[in-house]
């Protein structure tokens, strides 16, 4: 260890007594020839068995971190590091530490915010990493963030990686979860801040050790994370789709049943798809408009515009729409009781009706909640 150490190596521990003393001498035969200054902090998420004690014994730092959650663990070991640089992998003996002084070269070379050690590019021993992470989860992931936010990584779920603190501290993630590594890359990615990788692997864990990961859990928290970064897809499509929709409703209304070649359209069925259609579309635009609340991104001027509506304008809206939909109401009962409270084969008109009524009530309930959303933000803040 070094009094002013260029470089920190965090690893994240809950009761890894096991393999943590290996990892520890793994990085050590790694940094030690390379003569980088570094220091190795291991935080401490909560271990009740001799995780510290190994640790202080082999000469490193343990950070107490009291919130719970790998991603916690981490940033509190970042937090507490000493070095420009900070670099960090799992205590379960899975990745490749041999490889960390190469990590640490290559985001000094290029200058890089980040740094990536690979594990698809790299070594995977057999058995190592189950196949729906090789060849579903990981990969759709990896893909999703490049396709979203202009990445072109190989490995969106490799925990052993080398950052610059100062670049870190600028991100400002947030995760404690799992889905703390989706974040690092999507919040470097947004900032356009360099990022590299090396090839690197996995190998098999020690037998009988239960990994802390949840597939099926973890892997729908990534999901959730890497979507909730990019509010302007949900806005796009979901004005795209509730306004084509209602377009063609209102065409359906007003030509009513077409025959085009041997289809036939704008009829009833037709009608309810497209009700189907303009509703979801508004679901999926509040659902952007809402994530714009928790994100720096820009939304379009539309979008500001309901966003900042003064609430006064908002009581209007809501009680026309009401109104709107009490008198729709009405008129198909008195429709219903001049008729003898017969059948009243209105379903063309209806259809339409509700889909304008149905979009319009959705957006107005959608944009209640923003506003009660943004109101408690800015009470909590």
């Amino acid at each position: 260890m070094n009094s002013s150490p260029l470089l920190s190596f965090v690893f994240p521990c809950l009761n890894e007594e096991q393999t943590l003393g290996d990892c520890i001498q793994a990085v050590r035969k790694s940094l030690d020839p390379s003569g980088i200054a570094y220091e190795i902090v291991v935080a401490d998420n909560g271990s009740t068995d001799h995780s510290r004690e190994i640790a202080v014994e082999r000469g490193c730092r343990v950070v107490p971190v009291t919130a719970l959650g790998y991603g916690a663990a981490l940033k509190g070991g970042i937090e507490a590091a000493e070095g420009a640089y900070v670099m960090f992998a799992d205590s379960d003996s899975t990745y490749l530490y041999e490889d960390a002084a190469a990590l640490y070269q290559a985001a000094v070379k290029y200058d890089a915010g980040m740094a990536i050690a690979s594990r698809m590019i790299g070594k995977i021993e057999p058995g190592a990493m189950p196949a729906l992470h090789r060849y579903l989860g990981t990969p759709v992931l990896t893909w999703l963030i490049n396709r979203l936010f202009r990445g072109r990584l190989t490995d969106c779920n490799s925990g052993f990686r080398c950052v610059r603190k100062s670049d870190f501290q600028r991100w400002n993630v947030r995760s404690n979860g799992m889905e703390f590594a989706s974040e690092l890359l999507i919040k470097a990615l947004k900032a356009d801040t360099k990022t590299v990788e090396i090839s690197s692997g996995l190998r098999c864990g020690p037998p009988g050790r239960v990994a802390h990961l949840r597939t099926w859990r973890d892997g729908m928290r990534h999901l959730l994370f890497i979507l909730s970064e990019k509010p302007s897809m949900f806005e796009k499509v979901g004005l795209l789709l509730a306004g084509m929709a209602t377009f063609l409703q209102l065409a359906a209304r007003l030509t009513g049943p077409v025959g085009v070649g041997p289809f036939h359209i704008f009829d009833l069925h037709s009608q309810a798809l497209l009700l189907l259609g303009g509703i979801l579309g508004a679901q999926l635009y509040l659902f952007g408009c809402s994530l714009f609340l928790r994100t720096a991104d820009r939304p379009l001027r539309v979008t500001r515009q309901l966003i900042m509506m003064d609430e006064g304008n908002l009581f209007f809206v809501l009680l026309t729409v009401v109104a709107a939909c009490l008198g729709l109401g009405g008129s198909l009962v008195i429709t219903w009781m001049r008729s003898g409270f017969a059948g009243l084969h209105q379903a063309n008109h209806l259809l339409a009706a509700v889909h304008f009524l149905g979009v319009a009530a959705t957006l107005s309930v959608g944009l209640l909640a923003i506003h009660t959303l943004k109101k408690a933000a800015r009470i909590d803040g």
